[in-house]
C-alpha cells in the first residue's frame, strides 16, 4: 500500500522466544509502516510501541558507534540501527530479524554474549607499556598509528563473532573480534608483553583455528578484515622469538624525554 507521503507497509517477521513460556523459537509477523528514511530500528522500536510492547531487543546509540543492534537480519549479521529497512525487503515486501547466531537467547533478539566477553578479555586487551613512561610522548611512527587506528575502529558489536562458522563448534575459538584485539597490541610498539601474546594466540584454540572462511569480514560492519590481522598473527608466532627481540630494539627509541 502506498500512500501520498511515499509510505508503505511493509511485513517485519520476528523471531520470538521467552524461556519462561515458549518450548522454542518462532516467527512473529508484524505490519511496519515504512517511509524511505525508516530504518530496521525504527521499524522494532514501532512495533514495540505499538503493537506488542513485550518485544525485545538491545539498542543504545542510534549511531552505528555502540554496537548493541547487531542482529541477523534474512540470514545476515548487521546493526540494525544503520541500515534502512527497504533496502532489506524481498520480492514479497518482507524483511525476516533474528537474534545473532551462535549465542544462547536470552528473550527474543537479545542474546547472552557471555563467551564473547570472556575470549575478549582472554587476550588481556589493554597495553603493557615499559616501565619506563616518558615525560612527553612514545615516538610513534605515522605507519604505526594508522594500522593501529584501523583495528581500533571494532566496536565489539559482535556480527564476526557470531557470524563465525568455528565458533559454531566451539565457544573456545578465540574468535575474530578478540583476535583482531590481540592483534592491536601485538603490532603497537609500546606494547612489553609480546611475546607473551603471541605464545597464548597460538594454542590450540587461537589463531591456528580459524578456517579462513571469511564470514567476519563479510559480517563486519566497519569494513574491517580480522581475517588479515590473524593470518599476520600466525606468521609472527611463528618467528615470536625474533620478533620479541625487534620490538625491544624498537623501543629504545620510543621514548621522548
Amino acid at each position: 500500500m502506498v500512500n501520498n507521503n511515499s509510505e508503505r507497509t511493509v511485513t517485519v517477521r520476528v523471531q520470538r522466544f521467552n524461556p519462561d513460556v515458549d518450548k522454542k523459537p518462532y516467527l512473529a509477523e508484524f505490519s511496519v509502516h515504512m517511509t524511505p528514511d525508516t530504518t530496521i530500528l525504527d521499524g522494532l522500536h514501532q512495533i514495540k510501541a505499538e503493537q506488542d510492547g513485550s518485544l525485545t531487543f538491545r539498542r543504545s546509540c542510534r549511531h552505528a558507534i555502540c554496537g548493541s543492534c547487531a542482529m541477523n537480519v534474512n540470514g545476515r549479521n548487521i546493526l540494525v540501527c544503520k541500515t534502512p529497512l527497504r533496502t532489506q525487503l524481498d520480492g514479497q515486501g518482507q524483511v525476516t530479524i533474528r537474534p545473532l547466531p551462535y549465542l544462547p537467547i536470552i528473550k527474543d533478539l537479545v542474546v547472552d554474549r557471555t563467551s564473547f566477553w570472556e575470549q575478549y578479555r582472554r587476550v588481556k586487551p589493554w597495553l603493557v607499556p615499559p616501565d619506563d613512561i616518558p615525560e612527553k610522548e612514545f615516538r610513534v611512527s605515522p605507519a604505526e598509528v594508522a594500522a593501529l587506528n584501523n583495528a581500533e575502529t571494532c566496536i565489539m558489536c559482535g556480527a564476526c563473532y557470531s557470524a563465525c562458522s568455528v565458533i559454531g563448534m566451539t565457544k573456545q575459538y578465540i574468535g575474530p573480534h578478540a583476535l583482531l584485539k590481540a592483534f592491536l597490541r601485538v603490532i603497537d610498539p609500546r606494547d612489553t608483553i609480546v611475546a607473551e601474546r603471541l605464545t597464548d594466540l597460538a594454542g590450540g584454540d587461537g589463531v591456528y583455528r580459524c578456517h579462513t572462511v571469511f564470514n567476519c569480514i563479510d559480517a563486519c560492519p566497519k569494513n574491517l578484515d580480522p581475517t588479515k590481522a590473524i593470518e599476520i598473527l600466525r606468521k609472527l608466532a611463528q618467528k615470536r622469538l625474533a620478533y620479541e627481540h625487534t620490538r625491544r630494539e624498537r623501543q629504545k627509541s620510543l621514548i621522548v624525554k
